[in-house]
C-alpha cells in the first residue's frame, strides 16, 4: 500500500469544552438579564413613581413616629409572639416525642391544624371569636396580648416541627450518658439534649423571627389604638391621610431595617454550622 492509496482526513474540530460551554450559557443568561433590566428602566414612568412613592417631605413627617412608635410595637409584638411561640413549642415537641400515644396524637394534631389554617383566620379568631365566646374576659396585655396569643399560636406549630427535629439530631448516645451518671431521663432531656438541640436549631429559629415580624402586620385585625400601630398600619393610615404611597415605602424599609440584618445572621450562623460538621 503506498501513501497514495492512504486518504488522509482532516483534523478534528474540537468542539467547545464543558467549561467553555458554562461560560457561554452563563454570558447569555446575563446578557438577556441585563437587556430586560434595561428596557424595563427605560419604559417606567420614573417622574410619575416619584411622585407616588418618593416625596420627601411626607417621608419626613413619618420621623421620629414611624421609629418611636411604629417599629417599636412592631417589635414587640414579634418577641412576645416568638416567647409564646417557642415556650409552646417545646412543650409540643416534647410530647410528640413522648412514649404516650395521647399526647403524640394531641400534638399532632395541633400542628397539621395550625400550620394548615391562615394566620389571617387565627388573629380573627382571637380578636373577634373569643370575647364573643367569653364575654367579659380581658386578655392579659390588651392588644399586645392578643397579639402575642396569635403570632404565639401559630409559629408554635412551626418551632415544634423544628425543635422536634433538632432534638433527634441529638446522637442518642449523650442521653444514653446521661442516664448512665444518674440523671432522670427529665434532667437528661433539660440539662443534655435540650441545650445542644438548640444549637443546631437556631438558625431555623431565627428564620421563624423574620417570618413573625412580617406576619405582626395583621395585628390590625384585632383592633389598635393609635399608640399601638405597627409599622405597616402606621404606613397605610398615612397613605390614605397624604393621598400619597411614601408612607408605605418607608414602612417597607423599616422592615427591611430589621429583616437584613437577621437574615445575614442566619447565613452566618448556619455557615458555623457547616464548618463546625466538617
Amino acid at each position: 500500500m503506498t501513501a497514495t492509496d492512504v486518504q488522509v482526513r482532516p483534523p478534528r474540530r474540537k468542539g467547545l469544552t464543558r467549561r467553555q460551554k458554562r461560560r457561554l450559557s452563563r454570558g447569555i443568561q446575563y446578557t438577556v438579564f441585563l437587556g430586560v433590566v434595561i428596557a424595563l428602566a427605560a419604559g417606567a414612568d420614573w417622574g410619575r413613581l416619584q411622585n407616588q412613592f418618593a416625596q420627601w417631605d411626607i417621608a419626613r413627617q413619618m420621623f421620629p413616629d414611624v421609629i418611636t412608635l411604629a417599629l417599636k410595637n412592631t417589635v414587640l409584638y414579634t418577641l412576645f409572639g416568638f416567647a409564646v411561640g417557642l415556650s409552646l413549642g417545646l412543650v409540643l415537641a416534647l410530647m410528640r416525642l413522648s412514649s404516650v400515644a395521647p399526647y403524640r396524637w394531641l400534638a399532632g394534631l395541633y400542628i397539621e391544624i395550625f400550620r394548615g389554617l391562615p394566620a389571617l383566620l387565627i388573629f380573627i379568631f382571637v380578636g373577634v371569636a373569643v370575647p364573643l365566646a367569653f364575654p367579659g374576659t380581658e386578655i392579659i396585655g390588651g392588644t399586645y396580648g392578643k397579639a402575642a396569643i396569635a403570632l404565639g399560636v401559630v409559629a408554635a406549630a412551626y418551632i415544634a416541627e423544628t425543635v422536634r427535629a433538632g432534638i433527634q439530631a441529638v446522637p442518642k448516645g449523650q442521653l444514653e450518658a446521661a442516664r448512665s451518671l444518674g440523671f432522670s431521663h427529665a434532667r437528661a432531656m433539660v440539662s443534655i439534649v435540650i441545650p445542644q438541640a438548640f444549637r443546631i436549631i437556631l438558625p431555623p429559629l431565627t428564620n421563624e423571627l423574620v417570618q413573625l415580624f412580617k406576619d405582626s402586620s395583621l395585628v390590625l385585625v384585632i383592633g389598635v389604638t393609635l399608640e399601638e400601630r405597627e409599622l405597616s398600619k402606621f404606613g397605610r393610615d398615612l397613605a390614605s391621610t397624604t393621598a400619597n404611597s411614601t408612607p408605605i415605602l418607608v414602612a417597607g424599609l423599616c422592615y427591611l431595617l430589621v429583616t437584613i440584618p437577621l437574615g445575614f445572621v442566619v447565613r452566618r450562623m448556619e455557615a458555623k454550622a457547616r464548618e463546625a460538621v466538617k
